[in-house]
């Protein structure tokens, strides 16, 4: 249970489907509720596509570049750490790159918005997926992936209802509301990104003592 809800809980905190509610409501403010719960659902598949593809497929992509898990985690520490300092600052969108013009004239003119830009950048971004390249070298036994597995399911159901309630969660909390709760979570998002930074050079300079 413990691991279940460390592993929820960091990649809640990091996807943050809360921040991406604003953006959700503004890109389906035309759709019927119903098309709106039917985007929710293909962006919670599309999101759980993206975590389990890369969860099994990082090791391989170690192997096949040469990283090592230190350099991994160290890297996306930093990539982690620069999304809460994002949200903090209330920069989380353009941090995600979707500020840009010529990005929200494509936005518009798609059919569907679920796999982008919804499951990657805002959800599933770069930091998301060290995340948990990461944890498929750390956690190697089947009942730690199996409670893994079931934590990526997990966060995949709570963002579809989140994004299913964006327009009641809207008018609820209001933009100040989702503004105050995003700058919490973006500190808890900084912490993850300096342990996973510190935790590798603890066990560098550890391996370099030894040697």
């Amino acid at each position: 249970m413990n691991l279940f809800l460390a592993i929820f809980g960091a990649l809640f905190s990091i996807m943050n489907p809360l921040g991406t509610v604003p953006v959700f409501v503004g890109l389906t403010k035309y759709n019927t509720k119903k098309e709106r719960a039917i985007t929710a659902f293909w962006t919670a598949i599309d999101v759980l596509a993206i975590l389990l593809l890369s969860f099994h497929a990082g090791k391989y992509i170690l192997s096949f570049f040469g990283i090592s898990l230190n350099a991994l985690k160290i890297a996306g520490g930093l990539i982690i750490a620069s999304s809460g300092f994002a949200l903090l600052t209330g920069k989380f969108s353009e941090h995600k790159g979707m500020k840009r013009d010529r990005v929200q004239k494509d936005i518009h003119s798609r059919e569907s918005i679920s796999l982008t830009p919804l499951a990657i950048p805002m959800l599933a971004g770069p930091g998301t997926i060290s995340l948990l390249i990461a944890y498929n070298q750390e956690f190697q036994l089947i009942n730690e992936i199996t409670i893994i597995v079931a934590a990526m399911v997990s966060v995949s159901v709570v963002i579809y209802f989140i994004l299913k309630s964006s327009h009641f969660i809207v008018r609820v909390l209001g933009a100040s509301g989702i503004n105050a709760l995003s700058r919490i979570i973006g500190f808890i998002i900084i912490a993850i990104g300096i342990e996973y930074i510190i935790s590798s050079l603890v066990d560098i300079i550890s391996k370099l003592n030894i040697n």
